[in-house]
């Protein structure tokens, strides 16, 4: 087990920084993706502040497509909503990976078992966002159908 003393070399701080290049590499992914499922969220809550009106005063069969636009765009959100969950998850256990990795040094106890632990763990939670991501982004797709009225519009010439 190393000792503090042994910590004061410049190439063993090296050493450290060097391990934990990985993991701190790993949250700038992290963070970019945690941009993206932001972003999306935005879209997906501003397209549903923009129906609310137009429910309120829609009638008949548009009102009836909105509402279920809406219970879409809802169900969208939750699920985004996960993804960041698991995203920020991933984050926060790569961060403490990155503690152990210098605190190690200073510690009596063995953490390599509980390093190799909480990265399995974070890579397993960003997997998950992912995963997420992609049942939103196919529920997204799933929603968006051109109506056939529109399809079949013609401008008549006169």
């Amino acid at each position: 087990m190393e000792t503090i003393s042994s910590i004061e070399s410049i190439g063993h701080v090296g050493s450290i920084i060097q391990s934990a290049v990985a993991p701190v590499f790993l949250l700038a992914g992290i963070a970019g993706f945690l941009n993206v499922c932001a972003l999306r969220l935005a879209r997906i809550v501003d397209r549903a502040r923009g129906l609310e009106p137009r429910i309120l005063s829609g009638r008949g069969g548009e009102r009836a497509r909105m509402v279920e636009e809406i219970r879409v765009l809802d169900r969208r959100i939750g699920i985004v909503n996960w993804a960041i969950f698991f995203t920020v998850l991933s984050a926060v256990l790569i961060s403490s990976v990155v503690v152990l990795l210098f605190s190690d040094p200073f510690i009596e106890a063995p953490l390599g078992a509980a390093i190799a632990i909480l990265f399995i763990a974070s890579i397993t939670s960003i997997g998950l966002g992912f995963f997420i991501f992609l049942i939103e982004t196919r529920v997204a797709s799933r929603s968006v159908r051109i109506r056939t009225e529109l399809l079949e519009h013609s401008v008549d010439e006169d």
